[in-house]
């Protein structure tokens, strides 16, 4: 919404016909932007191509952030339960990174483009699809848990590949005692030894699916109809303190005022 965008299909929206999707359309957004007393309503062609751009680069953007936030997380953690803790330090002290760098371990890259691969099957990819495609007649909190499950298996048959090089790099990076990653040099021998094989097989995706999809398989039927039962009291909630400290704010302001 910061971009003054719609944000993407979310909750009965879901379970609603493709036809019934006004907030997602240009006229939608315009009578939206009337009906809120915005004075800047949408209307010639090229506020309606600002538009559209807008929300393709939100859509691309967004999985982005997510995947890469959870990697500057998760990272660093995942990198020293492969190595060890001894032989990722040793490591570390060859590499003499800077505090930035090593705050986000090797492999950074591929770690967090599997994140943004299955963050976009999960909030992107899976309810744009069953919103507009998915027979209404046979739309359901069910029919959404399975399709869920079913776009799960799919993006982790691309995750696969990125999980795959991730572990190759760090070899590749442990090399020496410890070397900088070249993600070019780990593709080009990978594939000259194994082949595809290096990054995808069978027994590689149902690994990957036997962890990630009960977990991440179920979120957009977590996130689309479970999450929004608990949306409004927990958003009143925060209404609530946010004001209220607004509230004290003022009234110490006002306090100080009088003493003076």
């Amino acid at each position: 919404r910061t971009l003054g965008v719609a944000p993407v299909y979310y909750g009965e929206e879901l379970m609603e016909p493709p036809s019934v999707s006004s907030s997602r359309s240009w006229k939608g957004v315009e009578a939206n932007h009337d009906n809120n007393n915005n004075n800047d309503a949408l209307s010639s062609e090229s506020d309606y191509a600002s538009y559209r751009v807008k929300t393709l680069a939100k859509t691309m953007l967004a999985p982005v952030l997510a995947g890469s936030l959870e990697s500057s997380v998760a990272n660093r953690a995942e990198v020293q339960r492969y190595f060890g803790c001894s032989k990722f330090a040793a490591i570390e002290g060859k590499l003499g990174w800077n505090p930035v760098a090593r705050l986000f371990a090797p492999a950074f890259a591929s770690n967090a483009m599997r994140n943004v691969i299955m963050c976009n099957t999960s909030f992107v990819i899976t309810p744009i699809t069953y919103k507009l495609y998915f027979p209404q007649e046979k739309k359901s909190q069910g029919s959404l848990f399975w399709y869920g499950m079913g776009m799960n298996f799919a993006g982790n048959a691309v995750a696969i590949t990125q999980q795959a090089l991730w572990g190759r790099a760090l070899d590749y990076g442990a090399v020496n005692g410890g070397r900088n990653i070249k993600y070019s040099e780990v593709i080009r021998s990978s594939l000259k030894k194994e082949g595809m094989a290096a990054f995808i097989t069978l027994p590689k995706w149902c690994s990957r699916i036997l962890m990630n999809a009960p977990v991440q398989g179920s979120l957009p039927w977590f996130y689309n109809n479970v999450l929004p039962m608990g949306e409004g009291p927990v958003m009143d909630v925060a209404r609530w303190v946010t004001s209220s400290s607004a509230d004290y704010g003022t009234g110490d302001n006002h306090q100080a005022g009088s003493i003076s």
